[in-house]
């Protein structure tokens, strides 16, 4: 039933407007002047609020994935951190192990046999 309904009627009321801007001024009755400039409104309102949606779903994605980023900064800041602590450590050990230039060296033992 729903399929016959299109057919019957007339083919003026079938026709379909495209959405999109039209020349309003070709029309020479005011009230379809009107009418044109209104559905011109309703589109451009359409448009902007799909515009809207469409860059507020982008902004929220970047500001995503740029808090995901900022952790991923941070985790490797500390893992940095951590390679610098250990290098500055094997320095230090290395330091500490290696004799001074200009102090005495230990005594060679001698070999008993």
């Amino acid at each position: 039933m729903a399929l016959a309904l299109p057919i019957a009627l007339p083919a003026e009321l079938r026709a379909q407007d495209i959405p999109g801007i039209e020349i309003c001024t070709v029309e020479k009755a005011m009230d379809r002047r009107t009418s044109c400039l209104q559905s011109n409104v309703e589109f451009l309102q359409k448009t902007i609020t799909r515009l809207t949606a469409d860059h507020q779903q982008k902004l929220d994605a970047a500001n995503r994935q740029i808090e995901a980023l900022k952790v991923a900064v941070a985790g490797l800041q500390k893992v940095v951190a951590d390679l610098q602590a250990v290098q500055r450590q094997m320095v230090d050990d290395l330091r500490r192990s290696v004799p001074a230039k200009g102090a005495a060296a230990p005594p060679a033992k001698e070999e008993t046999k």
